[in-house]
């Protein structure tokens, strides 16, 4: 085409002499402006197949403007087999893209510790005293995303038993099925976190040196069956959370007459968090044959300043009938956990905690306990944790269960107390 305008506008020149001194002036200019025209409607023409065709290829490349003119035109039926052939492929590499496997995360986390314990009673050593390599917790989880609302969760727990069965044992921590119809809005059904010690170990930070204080005193527990509702609002500003449960925890999933209400409410403001919680059942004790006396309750508060440099806080916990469900007696408990740390450089973090209970105000009113622990933590990669750790805990006037076993003297015997002291190297890996 191109060339056909050119040659026309040749003869033009030649002829025009003959149409006298005006006329071919101004007729040539006309063709110029013609041609340049048809020149820029065939480049636009050129320069928008260019940019039809990118388009389906799914290619990226510079704007068609900057881009060397394109092929001739293709023919309708050309184009409609070019069309259907990149939708082809596009469909195939979606199909592949979008696998089981990109939309499952499998997380892992171990606690574990190389120490020596020295464990007295009345001044008398205990059989497990001595130094051992020890794994705490090994934790493995899949979670799968189905779509953007539901997504399930299923997360082992492996202890080692150190009683007489002498074996690792294995339970469900979390077994749920989530639906997500908010940040608001969390459905969890099945095993899951419960409210409080979860939130309470995040303040912390030091999980895998030891669990924060109602776990450690046996007053709470971080998991359990049934259904659980969480949400968050104003940009995380107000977080909430409520379990109804069996109350007997995640190892032990069975009917109970009634349930069991765990919840929690919390305000993060800057650096500061501040939460209330509480807890009323009857800890999956109220079953068939068995007389559940009475309800037991809790109630958690926390305040924590926490950011990359300081941690600090401090929890407290007032419970009644915890371990008195199934007696005639009614009882109390209470106390509180004091922790800190501060980064001494972006490895390097020092650490403690005190924690003083109160296990039984009305039953054995002497009865009372004692815990502390210092370190020094070195976290050479994100996912990898070492301290040396000093951990004390000191039972005066009776027996108090503990995450370390159950620490005291000769219960009700004034005077009576038991020890139990643990340094060595502490530590976790998680992915």
């Amino acid at each position: 085409m191109k060339t056909i305008l050119l040659g026309a506008a040749a003869c033009v020149a030649l002829v025009g002499p003959a149409l006298g001194q005006d006329a071919p002036k101004k007729h040539r200019e006309t063709l110029e402006q013609r041609l340049e025209r048809m020149e820029r409607t065939v480049r636009d023409q050129q320069n928008e197949i260019h940019s039809l065709r990118t388009q389906l290829s799914g290619e990226t490349s510079a704007p068609a403007a900057a881009q060397a003119p394109a092929e001739p035109q293709v023919t309708a039926a050309q184009f409609e087999a070019l069309q259907s052939q990149v939708y082809e492929q596009a469909a195939a590499a979606k199909s592949t893209a979008s696998g089981w496997w990109n939309d499952t995360k499998i997380s892992g986390r171990m606690y574990y510790n190389i120490t020596n314990v020295s464990q007295s009673r009345d001044h008398v050593g205990q059989a497990a005293n001595g130094t051992s390599f020890d794994i705490k917790r090994f934790y493995l989880g899949v979670d799968h995303k189905f779509d953007d609302v539901f997504s399930a969760n299923l997360t082992t727990d492996f202890t080692y038993d150190s009683g007489p069965a002498s074996a690792t044992q294995l339970y469900l921590k979390k077994a749920y099925l989530q639906a997500k119809l908010s940040d608001a809005a969390v459905f969890r059904l099945g095993a899951a976190d419960l409210p409080w010690v979860p939130f309470a170990e995040d303040l912390y930070g030091y999980r895998y040196i030891e669990n924060t204080l109602i776990d450690r005193t046996k007053f709470g527990t971080s998991a359990d069956w049934g259904v659980h509702f969480s949400g968050k609002l104003y940009d995380g500003v107000i977080n909430y959370a409520i379990s109804a449960v069996d109350g007997a925890g995640y190892k032990k999933p069975f009917r109970s007459n009634g349930i069991d209400v765990e919840g929690r409410v919390n305000a993060n403001i800057d650096d500061f968090t501040i939460g209330l919680g509480g807890y009323v059942g009857k800890l999956g004790k109220d079953v068939e044959g068995i007389s559940a006396t009475h309800t037991a309750t809790r109630f958690n508060a926390i305040a924590a300043y926490t950011n990359d440099i300081v941690r600090v806080g401090i929890e407290y916990f007032l419970a009644n009938n915890w371990n008195n469900v199934t007696t005639v007696a009614s009882d109390s408990a209470d106390g509180f956990s004091f922790f800190g740390s501060y980064k001494l450089a972006p490895q390097w973090s020092v650490f403690g905690r005190y924690d003083w209970i109160k296990p039984s105000r009305d039953v054995n009113a002497p009865l009372k306990d004692n815990y502390f622990n210092v370190g020094i933590s070195y976290s050479p990669a994100k996912i990898v944790d070492f301290a040396l750790v000093y951990k004390r805990d000191k039972a005066d006037n009776g027996f108090l269960s503990t995450s370390n076993g159950t620490i005291g003297g000769l219960a009700q015997a004034l005077g009576s107390n038991g020890t139990y002291d643990e340094i060595g190297l502490f530590g976790q890996v998680r992915w």
